[in-house]
């Protein structure tokens, strides 16, 4: 590794950014090396311009993975070699808003009942019961359930921790599984016990388990929009399922507010309240 790339990974931990950010960083400023085959403290505005030009026109990449090479390079030109002007001269790129996926809950149980492995179905059943993050729910320890409160403490992104409720039902399950499973340092481990369950492997068992149960896609995000959907329209707060979520902003949350159909269904049409008329 060389001391340059040493340098750039120890500021992104000195600023708490999470193991994911900080290998995607890495990544991404690696990639911008190699395009231009030169260190990229030798590069400046006008390589950085030309390759997120690059990203969009010939790469064809996501708009989230232009903004994470946006946010790589912003942050290599603000702390660990800072350059004048080459921040606030790299714009983000505007992501399309999209309306999250959300499924019934007669479809989110028929697909948990298709889960085969035991530790990947009660992985997910926890994702589901608690909202959680794919990489959240990973990462969770014996430690990690508060019987006493009845909460999870739950490391988010930016490693800030937070609290969610805990279903009774859930707590006997995680019960029961820790008894027969015995799982060690991590709630949900791997094939080598000491690491966490791959999320490659969680994301094989949705698939299979959507084939087999004739459902459209769904991943372990899907169950968090859905845990978020479901939860407002029982009626809890909005501001309420922000905290839980571990939302920064409302606005974030308040999308849910689009995709829940309980209000939807006590909307009257104008058309039911026009005078009775022959029909066309």
């Amino acid at each position: 590794m060389t001391p340059l790339r040493q340098r750039f990974i120890e500021d992104l931990q000195l600023r708490n950014r999470s193991p994911r950010t900080i290998e995607v960083y890495v990544y991404h400023l690696r990639e911008f090396a190699c395009y231009f085959g030169q260190s990229p403290d030798q590069l400046g505005l006008d390589h950085a311009h030309r390759y997120i030009l690059y990203l969009l026109n010939d790469k064809k990449a996501s708009w989230s993975a232009y903004n994470q090479a946006v946010s790589a390079l912003r942050f290599f030109y603000r702390v660990t070699c800072p350059r004048d002007g080459v921040v606030t001269r790299l714009p983000y790129g505007k992501r399309p808003r999209k309306l999250p996926t959300v499924r019934s809950v007669e479809e989110v149980a028929r697909f948990l009942d298709a889960v085969g492995p035991r530790v990947v179905r009660l992985l997910l059943r926890t994702a589901y019961a608690c909202g959680l993050r794919l990489n959240e729910v990973r990462h969770l320890t014996p430690a990690s359930i508060d019987s006493e409160r009845m909460v999870l403490r739950v490391l988010g992104k930016g490693q800030k921790e937070r609290l969610v409720s805990l279903s009774p039902m859930l707590l006997d399950e995680l019960r029961a599984y820790y008894r027969e499973v015995k799982p060690g340092a991590w709630l949900f481990p791997g094939k080598d016990r000491q690491r966490p369950i791959s999320a490659a492997r969680v994301q094989r068992a949705c698939q299979k388990a959507c084939r087999q149960a004739s459902l459209p896609r769904i991943t372990p995000h899907t169950l968090r929009h859905c845990y978020a959907t479901h939860l407002l329209e029982a009626g809890t707060d909005l501001r309420l399922i922000q905290a839980l979520l571990g939302h920064h902003r409302v606005g974030t949350t308040a999308g849910y507010t689009h995709v829940t159909t309980t209000g939807l269904q006590r909307v009257v049409s104008p058309l039911d309240s026009l005078p009775t008329a022959r029909p066309s």
